[in-house]
């Protein structure tokens, strides 16, 4: 009977370091947005590579406001 009570002693600690290195890695990849943009890939065979539509669609929605909001101010800038 003891026998079978010394392996928890040796599992314990090895399961306990694979939940630590578990932990670490979620926390690693949610730190360095991989996370961020899952849509975008799912929806990329969706679109031809050559299409501007395509190319639009891949921009992410910071990118495409400061590229409106920089359009809009040229656009309506009358200055001499």
């Amino acid at each position: 009977m003891t026998d079978n009570v010394d392996v928890w002693y040796f599992m314990i600690p090895i399961a306990m370091v694979f939940v630590g290195l578990a932990l670490v890695l979620f926390f690693w990849s949610v730190k360095s947005d991989q996370f961020e943009d899952l849509d975008r890939h799912g929806s990329s065979i969706l679109f031809d590579d050559d299409k501007s539509s395509h190319q639009e669609a891949q921009t992410h929605p910071e990118q495409k406001a400061a590229s409106q909001l920089s359009q809009n101010k040229d656009d309506h800038d009358h200055s001499a």
